[in-house]
């Protein structure tokens, strides 16, 4: 496409997403809920005829060069599909927020004052990878009451399509617009300067994706964007806990699976209790290649474990997001040295603390600027699905509109209602 076709094109998709989510808006629960359940049959339905697409674009991927996981997080397996379905109808199961009315309060005037609960309008969603993001960001959408404007990577681009083909279907079997949920079906990145630059369509940006295209879309946005940067978060084991659950604790936060933003990136340790505990979590890493970037102080607790992989840390460690088997690792104070370097270091995703002292838990809860804040759990556990949400459109680290994992409340505003007899200002 050329410049003119592509504005033309970015153009035409703002219409048709700003008047497909007025009919959205006033979509009933019922409704929605059938969508849902349709798209989840649908994508049982069709199964093998999703894998023969699929199997289109991991050719396509296999020849450009990408790189092994990067093609595994193309595929569109049973699993994955059959995922997809059973997170369509969890949604279809879930309550209906669009439209509820809270903290209706009387007034001294005689007027009643609440807020309603209504869609944000449209949205438009940047993301790389994982074809099924396509479902997960639809399935919201409809839940929701909006609109939404999807730009998969170029690299799933048969996937996409066909998955969008059957949300299309969806909808329209149940009387609501096939314009609801779009899919950009050029690979042109000009459509995505286009995107965010159109405030007049859309309302909000989502970008889900590397670092550089979350960066990018944060820079050039004309529009509200959701994002979050980087996931460097932080296990504070303290002074008192229980040794065998900060163990537990910290291994999961870091080994259950190394590439996601809520895996722990960052342990800190008090003194008083460095020496138990530093070995025995330095023999689990050690037997999983974990490499620990260390301080002084747990390097002479850490060095005399079998096999350890230790590094000097250096001031630019407390700030990485490693998302490979790499901790970095500090002996602190307390509770006040654990809260003052997460608040420095933390990108201000998901932080926890592993404690028996009940005023330690309730400072870090209150202290700690971070979107996610746990008390005795690991990192891991900070996801729309774990946070019952039903699912997630991403996590924000933002402070504005949504924090942490965004799901359906998240994709949805409030304004204020009034309820009056006649009444006149005095």
């Amino acid at each position: 496409m050329n410049a003119l076709n592509i504005s033309e094109y970015s153009q035409s998709l703002g219409v048709q997403a700003k008047a497909a989510s007025s009919v959205m808006a006033a979509a009933s629960a019922a409704v929605k809920n059938k969508v849902l359940r349709r798209l989840a049959a649908l994508l049982r339905e069709n199964t093998q005829a999703l894998q023969v697409d699929n199997a289109r674009d991991l050719e396509r991927a296999t020849a450009a060069g990408l790189a092994a996981p990067m093609v595994d997080r193309l595929k569109l397996t049973p699993k994955v599909l059959e995922t997809c379905a059973d997170g369509c109808e969890q949604l279809a199961g879930m309550a209906d927020v669009i439209g509820e009315i809270i903290g209706m309060r009387q007034q001294p005037s005689g007027i009643r004052v609440g807020q309603m609960r209504v869609p944000i309008g449209v949205f438009g969603m940047i993301f790389e990878s994982r074809p099924n993001v396509t479902i997960e960001a639809a399935s919201l959408s409809i839940k929701s009451g909006n609109a939404c404007i999807l730009r998969g990577g170029s690299e799933a681009i048969e996937s996409n399509k066909a998955l969008a083909k059957l949300v299309q279907q969806a909808l329209t079997e149940n009387g609501l617009p096939a314009d609801a949920v779009q899919l950009v079906e050029t690979t042109d990145r000009d459509v995505v300067g286009q995107l965010i630059t159109m405030p007049q369509y859309v309302d909000v940006i989502i970008p889900r994706g590397g670092k550089g295209l979350i960066e990018r879309i944060s820079r050039d946005a004309k529009v509200p964007v959701i994002k979050h940067l980087d996931g460097n978060c932080h296990v504070y084991v303290d002074d008192p806990c229980d040794i065998a659950m900060a163990v537990k604790v910290a291994d999961n936060a870091k080994t259950n699976k190394y590439s996601p933003c809520n895996a722990a990136e960052g342990l800190l340790v008090a003194r008083g209790v460095a020496a138990q505990f530093l070995p025995l979590i330095g023999k689990v890493y050690a037997d999983k290649g974990v490499e620990m970037r260390v301080c002084a102080e747990s390097r002479a607790l850490l060095q005399g474990v079998a096999q350890a992989k230790l590094a000097d840390a250096t001031e630019q460690d407390w700030f990485e997001e490693y998302l490979a088997p790499i901790i970095s690792v500090k002996v602190v104070a307390g509770v006040d040295e654990a809260i003052a370097h997460i608040n420095r270091y933390s990108s201000h995703h998901t932080d926890a603390i592993i404690t028996r002292d009940h005023m330690h838990a309730q400072r870090f809860l209150r202290e700690v600027d971070s979107a996610s804040v746990m008390v005795n759990a690991s990192t891991r556990f900070a996801d729309g699905f774990e946070y019952g949400l039903g699912a997630e459109i991403g996590i924000s680290t933002d402070k504005f509109h949504a924090r942490g994992p965004v799901g359906i409340e998240g994709l949805t505003s409030l304004k204020y209602v009034v309820l009056g007899d006649g009444d006149v200002r005095k």
